[in-house]
């Protein structure tokens, strides 16, 4: 799933392709991608792009005041291509849920993998309008995300610290991926209350955070966009390689494994050692 960073990267390439640029036309593909309906994607035609920005991991082109803004889910990205073909793509074929051409020829694919669909296309006056950026919490990039903000986001918190980092409604932006990144680099289990963190892995918590991701956007910084998810994964210390040697220690990277993702965690720098139970309800085994 694209997080905070690749949705960061996206926007700021699409600053230097799009921006200046007018809508020639849109290409509605995949009727179920879509989540309003008036305006209808159509009305971007004929107005000019004027800004792109990120809220947590939704993307918002700002269209002449009419608001493109997209969440890719698990399996969305966004294909530049540099010259698009004139006909429509076919409705119900292939992977493509939008394309929107630029009066330069050039434009872009929303395009979703697999068959489980979760891609979001909004077209709004304004993006509170979309619920998921209504509810979105700080984002951790921003000046006001201070250690003092973490602690009192955390303070009373039941729920175990994987899920209150992922929780987009707490902090906007933090993925499945980029939370395991920074439990490793802090040295916290994922199921470890979040509630219970003292002061001083709040602390590490918070520069781990905002390290991770910081690094994360400025080695994706220039990139295009066809080239974001190869450098995602190559960044990645414990996310995605179980069985691999831990970088830090040299222990092998674990697996803890839900109905439809996983989490990667290296027992000795999180766990004391101890492998965490492959299970939903997931505790410590004795």
């Amino acid at each position: 799933m694209p997080e905070l960073p690749e949705v960061e990267a996206l926007a700021s390439f699409l600053r230097t392709r799009a921006v200046g640029r007018v809508v020639a036309r849109v290409d509605p593909v995949a009727v179920s991608a879509f989540k309003t309906y008036d305006p209808p994607p159509t009305a971007l035609a004929g107005l000019e792009v004027v800004g792109v920005t990120r809220h947590g991991k939704f993307l918002d082109l700002d269209v002449s005041g009419l608001h493109l803004v997209v969440h890719l889910a698990r399996a969305g990205w966004l294909q530049w291509r540099e010259s698009l073909p004139p006909a429509p793509p076919r409705m119900g074929k292939g992977p493509i849920a939008l394309r929107v051409h630029l009066d330069d020829g050039s434009g872009f694919d929303l395009t979703e993998a697999g068959t489980k669909k979760g891609l979001a296309v909004y077209v709004v006056s304004d993006p509170a309008l979309v619920p998921g950026v209504a509810r979105l919490g700080i984002d951790p990039l921003s000046p006001d995300f201070t250690p003092e903000v973490l602690a009192g986001l955390l303070a009373g918190q039941r729920g175990q610290i994987k899920g209150v980092l992922t929780d987009q409604s707490v902090i906007a932006g933090v993925g499945n991926a980029y939370s395991d990144e920074v439990l490793w680099e802090v040295g916290l289990s994922p199921f470890k209350p979040a509630g219970n963190l003292g002061d001083s892995e709040v602390a590490g918590l918070h520069s781990a955070l905002v390290g991770t991701l910081g690094a994360a956007v400025g080695r994706a910084e220039g990139l295009a966009a066809g080239q974001l998810k190869a450098e995602k994964k190559v960044g990645l210390s414990v996310h995605g390689r179980t069985g691999l040697p831990c970088p830090r220690c040299g222990d092998t990277v674990r697996e803890v494994s839900f109905a439809d993702k996983s989490l990667q965690y290296c027992p000795t720098c999180q766990t004391d050692g101890k492998p965490l139970a492959d299970r939903r309800l997931s505790r410590l085994l004795k």
